[in-house]
């Protein structure tokens, strides 16, 4: 123990887990000095910067680890089937065509609002949003758009797909999490004015009042505790169905790199269609889709959505370890890029609920569902009512089902806005 740094792999992720247990364990305090500390700093902040302060200061060598590899490979594909796994269509349509129509609607200002914002950067500070190769801002910018359409997961796989310099990756988790909980704090502020706001948007709020009773029977009804039988279940969705992933995926986009010679040209905007990583996340996530037609959908009432966020932010952790802090500062004109980014969404969501006269809770928890996930969804949701908690989180996982596609786009809006 006494040679740094750590190299081991068994040790690593013990180090890693150690840091995970420490900040769920602080940020579930609710007096003293940890309450007030995560009031300011994010939770999963947290997450990301523990393992990094590690690998910064030569405790842990994240080059020699293999730790990242099998989070994204074993734990990312098994997170999004568990969390898909739940997803129900049919209740979905069923929360009304506002709520839907919010939801969409922050996925678009999410996609136009990335090559918007690079567009107008640039006409001020161009070197800002330039860069070649894997240290092409664009590359970058597409990790936050997965984020925000969808959360974490969708950020990994964009990280893989677009191949972004992970030395560099920092900058970009820093306007992740600072502009998209700026963006939390006024919803949450909002919260608190509803009533008024309802008002302005003229909106008729009594599906809400349906919903609050509807959702809490449901939670009700597939609510258990898990048993060891569960427990072997979820087992099996998770990691058969990553094989099932890993097998097709790899599959097709062999076929791919094959028979289209656009696609096996990596200087080719479409290279990335050529790869297996991309085509194991979309699997993964149509294996989770259909078993939620089943009864494996049950499962969600023994924690199968609990279990796939441990998946996610143990890849949180593993991220965190590759991220270079000298880095973090290095192009303060990213944050302005975000800030920009999302006052697009934003502005976006305001008119259309204004036009459609959607309660504000459907615009509030739909820009979540899409910039903060499961994380933040569930939480601003639980705000209006914690009957509403749930559907926070359906709108989340359908964020994440088409997160990865949604994301893709943005990032290829993206690159041609950057070669302007």
């Amino acid at each position: 123990m006494n040679q740094l740094p750590l190299t081991e792999d068994t040790v690593i992720f013990g180090l890693l887990a150690l840091c995970l247990g420490f900040v769920f364990l602080t940020s579930s305090r609710k007096t003293g000095f940890w309450k007030k500390f995560y009031g300011i700093v994010p939770t999963v902040l947290m997450c990301y910067l523990l393992p990094s302060i590690l690998a910064s200061i030569g405790i842990i060598d994240e080059k020699s680890s293999h730790t990242y590899y099998i989070a994204s490979r074993y734990l990312l594909p098994a997170a999004l089937i568990l969390m898909t796994l739940s997803i129900d269509l049919k209740a979905i349509a069923n929360l009304g065509s506002k709520a839907l129509i919010m939801f969409l609607t922050g996925t678009v200002g999410i996609i136009i609002g990335g090559p918007l914002a690079i567009l107008l950067v640039s006409l001020v500070s161009p070197e800002t949003v330039g860069g070649a190769g894997f240290d092409a801002v664009w590359r970058g910018l597409a990790t936050i758009a997965g984020s925000w359409i969808g959360g974490g997961a969708n950020q990994a796989a964009m990280l893989e797909v677009f191949e972004f310099n992970q030395e560099k990756y920092g900058g970009m988790v820093l306007v992740d999490i600072v502009v998209a909980n700026i963006w939390m704090a006024i919803v949450l502020l909002g919260v608190g004015k509803t009533k008024k706001i309802d008002a302005w948007l003229q909106a008729d709020t009594s599906s809400i009042e349906k919903l609050k009773t509807k959702v809490a029977a449901h939670a009700e009804k597939t609510a258990r505790i898990p048993s060891l039988h569960d427990y072997m279940a979820l087992l099996l969705f998770a990691f058969a169905g990553v094989g099932l992933a890993h097998f097709l995926g790899h599959h097709f986009a062999e076929f791919l790199e094959t028979n289209f010679e656009v696609i096996s040209n990596k200087e080719k905007a479409l290279s990335s269609l050529g790869s297996k990583f991309l085509w194991m996340v979309v699997v993964a996530t149509a294996i989770g889709i259909g078993l939620s037609f089943t009864k494996a959908k049950n499962y969600e009432g023994a924690g199968a959505s609990k279990l796939g966020s441990v998946f996610i932010y143990i890849l949180v952790a593993t991220i965190g370890m590759k991220m270079d802090l000298a880095a973090v500062l290095e192009n303060p004109g990213l944050i302005a890029i975000g800030l920009i980014w999302i006052s697009i969404h934003a502005v976006l969501l305001i008119i259309v609920a204004k036009i459609i006269k959607a309660p504000f809770f459907f615009l509030a928890v739909g820009s979540q569902a899409n910039v903060g996930g499961a994380a933040s969804a569930p939480v601003v949701a639980a705000e209006f009512h914690p009957a509403l908690t749930s559907v926070g989180i359906l709108l989340a996982v359908f964020g994440y089902v088409v997160g990865t596609g949604g994301a893709y786009l943005c990032a290829l809006l993206m690159e041609v806005a950057s070669s302007f």
